[in-house]
């Protein structure tokens, strides 16, 4: 890869993650994997030097999850503690929240998850039914529900999304509240997946929690700034696992390929099984491509142009890693469906990211009316 595209630091960040990548591998243990990631500065590359990060910013995160896939031990947790959580705090936390929170996010002695989606709103984020309203002490009660929240149980605390009443219109307007694991009234249920995963997804119910005023992260009045300001390196990070999972399935698919021997030639030389995997390469590097867009738009602060970029880069690693994933497991057969190669379980798991953070088709719709001018059909 030439510094055109990468930098030769990040080039080797790359060499370094995949190296501990590959001594975990597919077999990991992830607390183990978690706690060397962090000890090397890896899960914290993009959070402030002065609060233990590594002073870099999502392009450098996005490899370090990308790597990490590609060996077969992505780390889904970096999408949300980190990424999302972490780069919220970073930018418009309070001093004292970023004292707090910064360095445990960065060091992997913290784990922060994050609510925004409920069971009714789906992806229409102005459907968000958990509001947030003052007392009169100047805290906050906080009541509603959350689904599909990763990692609930690992983390200290849940970064949730919120609405407070704007006392001018009426209106509610989104807010980001740090609710700690073990508040009264917050409860979770694990939601029993099909998905094999070392995260698991989880209900949660808030019945009246009562949070500090100083659970609020931000401005009361920027929570929509805010909110995107973690959606958008969701998407990116999204793509990087993508892309990782994508490029672990087709690896063992190019491996069998050049080995596995049915009648005088192995089975790589045949164009029907080359051409597939050659083009399920492409559409990984594409996506590879437009991901290091969106993170170089964002850390440039290029919040718009980023939020474009980083919806094509989720959306385009979303499909190249199903292609990619599909086309590895017919390369390989039956051999592809046994536990010993390890593609069967990316079956499902490879289609999350074209559900998640955000649906395919509310991308569709965001590039057709935000990036072609097209009339909203919403």
């Amino acid at each position: 890869m030439t510094t055109i595209i990468e930098s030769e630091e990040h080039t080797a960040l790359r060499a370094a993650v995949s190296a501990l990548g590959h001594r975990h591998g597919r077999g990991h243990d992830r607390e183990a994997l978690w706690s060397e990631a962090a000890k090397l500065g890896y899960l914290g590359v993009n959070l402030p030097e002065e609060h233990g990060g590594g002073g870099g910013g999502m392009a450098e995160l996005s490899i370090v999850l990308e790597e990490l896939g590609a060996a077969g031990c992505p780390l889904l947790m970096m999408v949300v503690s980190p990424a999302i959580c972490g780069t919220v705090i970073a930018r418009f936390g309070t001093e004292e929240q970023k004292r707090a929170w910064l360095p445990g996010l960065a060091d992997g002695t913290r784990t922060m998850a994050f609510g925004i989606t409920e069971p009714d709103a789906g992806s229409n984020s102005h459907r968000i039914t958990t509001t947030a309203r003052r007392t009169e002490d100047g805290g906050w009660l906080l009541t509603g529900r959350k689904v599909f929240i990763s990692g609930v149980d690992i983390a200290d605390a849940t970064l949730v999304v919120g609405r407070t009443e704007d006392a001018r219109t009426g209106r509610l307007k989104p807010c980001l509240f740090i609710v700690p694991r073990d508040a009264p009234g917050f409860t979770r249920s694990q939601i029993d997946m099909e998905l094999h995963a070392h995260e698991k997804q989880f209900e949660l119910v808030l019945d009246d929690v009562a949070l500090p005023a100083d659970a609020l992260v931000g401005d009361e009045d920027a929570g929509l700034l805010q909110l995107f300001a973690g959606l958008n390196p969701e998407r990116i990070m999204t793509a990087a696992f993508a892309i990782g999972m994508g490029r672990y399935a087709l690896a063992q698919a190019v491996d069998y390929a050049r080995t596995r021997q049915v009648w005088r030639d192995p089975i790589g030389a045949h164009q029907a099984i080359a051409h597939p995997l050659a083009q399920a390469h492409i559409e990984l590097e594409l996506a590879r491509l437009m991901m290091q867009k969106a993170a170089a738009l964002y850390d440039a602060g290029d919040d718009a142009g980023a939020g474009e970029a980083a919806n094509m880069a989720k959306y385009a690693a979303a499909e190249a890693c199903v292609k990619a994933v599909d086309q590895s497991v017919h390369t390989l057969g039956g051999n592809g469906l046994t536990r010993e190669y390890g593609l069967a379980s990316l079956i499902t798991a490879s289609r999350v990211a074209r559900i998640a953070p955000v649906s395919r088709e509310m991308i569709l719709n965001y590039v057709s009316h935000q990036s072609l001018g097209l009339p909203k059909s919403y």
